[in-house]
């Protein structure tokens, strides 16, 4: 392998020996992560709102269904925990894997996740960037998001080990129409 471009260049090296460029550069496109972390947090409060109605309604059946059958239902509380989690994990995996490549409040908040090369999210992305994203502000503290205050396209640590990326959607390069042929 071989680099053949400058050292200011934002690429990643390729087994052909070419550098394949970032798809997005904040340097000639600042407006695609103009307001996008203050965005994400957002976006962030408004998917665990989604998240948890669901598991709310799951636990108040669990109860309702205990008192009706004289606490024999209440058995299934021990199931609510995973369910929870697979709920979670399925959501971001569907949503990013979904044709927006965002989740609800992603879209709400005008975000979009690609991938370094500019690619669309796709299910496994999307499940392993939300797992990953907990497991960071877990051990490593909640203060691990700052890291997005500290570069240009404002990733967190998770994305930069997916190799991700998140932009403001409603700044978009308008698409020219197609010739006439008439």
């Amino acid at each position: 392998m071989s680099y053949s471009g400058s050292p200011n260049d934002s690429g990643t090296w390729r087994n052909d020996g070419a550098m394949q460029p970032h798809a997005y550069d904040p340097d000639l496109h600042p407006e695609l992560f103009r307001g996008v972390a203050t965005r994400r947090v957002f976006a962030f409060l408004i998917d665990m709102i989604v998240i948890s109605v669901p598991v709310i309604l799951g636990y108040l059946f669990i109860a309702l269904f205990g008192l009706v059958t004289l606490g024999l239902g209440w058995a299934l509380f021990w199931l609510a925990w995973p369910a929870s989690v697979i709920w979670a994990i399925v959501y971001y995996g569907a949503c990013i894997g979904g044709p927006s490549s965002a989740t609800i409040g992603m879209r709400v908040m005008d975000l979009e996740l690609r991938t370094w090369y500019g690619a669309p999210g796709y299910f496994v992305l999307g499940a392993t960037h939300a797992v990953l994203f907990w497991v960071t502000v877990s051990f490593l503290s909640p203060f691990v998001v700052l890291v997005g205050l500290f570069n240009g396209r404002r990733r967190l640590l998770h994305d930069f080990v997916l190799g991700t990326v998140v932009i403001n959607n409603s700044i978009r390069a308008p698409v020219s129409q197609a010739a006439r042929s008439w």
